[in-house]
């Protein structure tokens, strides 16, 4: 079987408590999960230390806290409490090496899915996604990485130019892979609004990302989290499985290998309350 799971942002008992509700076995199964796996919850250095145990059953693509924990590691970024504990564990550097070499983009065409945190911009086809994806992949794990990331959290444009300087480019895809959730019809995308589509957002002339106009095709069904306020949705064209377990809802499993997208959820305890 293979399954997709949205953000867990360090909840490892409820983690544990959906593998249990899918029957996951390591020998047999498969895990995609959408990134986000730590900060936030109270768990995270066991929920990595899990998923490096069986990495070789689980698929990750990084999420926006997974990029905010390796700017820990770096020093670029302060820590907080609930990833003190990764970054003072003696197996910290083994597990952030590892981390920091995970994709952003994982494509899947014989089951027909691919898999970013926060999706694909509208501006991108499945080709110019694979190949910027790989872009980023490669500036992330080269030996310069930590200087590059640092780049990264500079401001940059919402809007994808191709004749705009390198870096301005890597800090777009970065942000589209990890951040966006709306977009305007010229295709800005906008990283602050983090609320569900309402009319007053719809008003404005914003939309959900996967919603916008003139989209470029994406010939793969998108699996992506990051949006806890959206929750599970799903259309003919995209899942969103970020189902707010760290506020206290739900953790959000679904199957991808048998044709019947299967939703297994598990109640979870909050750890955080939203502001």
């Amino acid at each position: 079987m293979v399954w997709a799971i949205g953000d867990i942002q360090g909840c490892y008992e409820s983690f544990q408590k959906l593998l249990r509700a899918i029957d996951f076995d390591a020998s047999r199964d498969r895990l995609r999960l959408a990134g986000d796996l730590v900060n936030r919850g109270p768990q995270s250095l066991e929920v990595l230390r899990f998923v490096y145990a069986h990495r070789h059953a689980i698929d990750v693509v990084l999420g926006n806290h997974d990029i905010g924990l390796l700017a820990a590691w770096w020093n670029i970024k302060p820590s907080n409490p609930s990833i003190d504990p990764v970054l003072r564990a003696p197996d910290a550097d083994t597990l952030l090496e590892w981390l920091r070499r995970r994709p952003f983009l994982h494509t899947d065409f014989s089951l027909g899915y691919v898999t970013a945190h926060a999706g694909i911009s509208p501006e991108f086809d499945l080709g110019t996604a694979r190949e910027y994806a790989r872009r980023i992949e490669a500036k992330l794990q080269s030996p310069h990485a930590a200087e590059w990331l640092a780049r990264m959290f500079a401001h940059g444009s919402p809007r994808f130019d191709r004749k705009a300087k390198p870096e301005d480019i890597d800090r777009y895809i970065i942000s589209a892979f990890t951040r966006m959730r709306y977009c305007y019809n010229d295709h800005r995308l906008d990283f602050k609004q983090k609320g569900a589509p309402t009319p007053e957002l719809a008003a404005k002339g914003m939309k959900p990302w996967f919603a916008c106009e003139n989209r470029k095709e994406i010939e793969l069904k998108i699996v992506f989290g990051h949006w806890s306020t959206l929750g599970l949705y799903r259309d003919a064209n995209v899942v969103c499985l970020d189902t707010g377990c760290v506020w206290g809802r739900e953790l959000t499993a679904m199957r991808l290998d048998d044709g019947s997208e299967t939703i297994v959820q598990v109640r979870c305890d909050g750890a955080q309350t939203p502001s």
